[in-house]
């Protein structure tokens, strides 16, 4: 598999932060919408840059009326990352900026990278945005198709029984949004 190029400056946010970039020379955007979403109207604002959307919903898998991420949703992500600019300004969003976006862009750094431990990816994604819950389910897809042999899965339960150290609040609400097994996980 062929690495992807380097990116010079990574942004990840959700979909109320989008016009708070658009002078920022943003060259390439990867949306992650929920199905029926319309494109942001940010974007307008925005010099010229490649974008690539995708439309699911952010949850752990199939449910009343809920389009889950699927393998071939992780494959267009990773083919996305294989398309960048080695000089670009990447900007990934979904809808809070906090699983979807955050889970696209460690699969990313792990595709650039295919060396470097997950831990260590996973914390620079932590630092770049520090609320970060990526969804389990586009990591273990990624992680398959990326030969990580469940590294990747194992590093974002760590950063899962980290954030609910920080913010126990969120137990008891991601079970309610139905990833009760993320919480699982991480308390295990």
């Amino acid at each position: 598999m062929q690495p992807t190029p380097s990116v010079t400056l990574h942004t990840v946010c959700g979909l109320e932060e989008l016009a708070g970039h658009g002078t920022r020379g943003v060259s390439h955007v990867l949306s992650l919408l929920d199905p029926g979403t319309p494109e942001p109207e940010a974007f307008a604002a925005y010099g010229d840059h490649t974008r690539t959307t995708l439309r699911f919903h952010d949850c752990l898998g199939p449910g009343d009326g809920l389009v889950p991420p699927e393998p071939e949703d992780v494959a267009a992500i990773l083919a996305f990352g294989r398309q960048l600019d080695g000089a670009a300004h990447l900007l990934v969003h979904c809808h809070y900026g906090l699983s979807r976006s955050t889970a696209a862009l460690l699969m990313l750094f792990a595709q650039a990278e295919p060396e470097a431990p997950a831990d260590a990816l996973v914390a620079r994604l932590h630092a770049l945005r520090e609320p970060a819950w990526p969804n389990a389910r586009m990591i273990g897809f990624a992680d398959a198709q990326l030969g990580r042999k469940g590294r990747l899965s194992e590093a974002v339960r760590q950063l899962h029984a980290l954030q609910l150290q920080v913010r126990p609040h969120l137990a008891e609400l991601l079970r309610g949004l139905g990833r009760g097994a993320e919480v699982d996980a991480a308390e295990a």
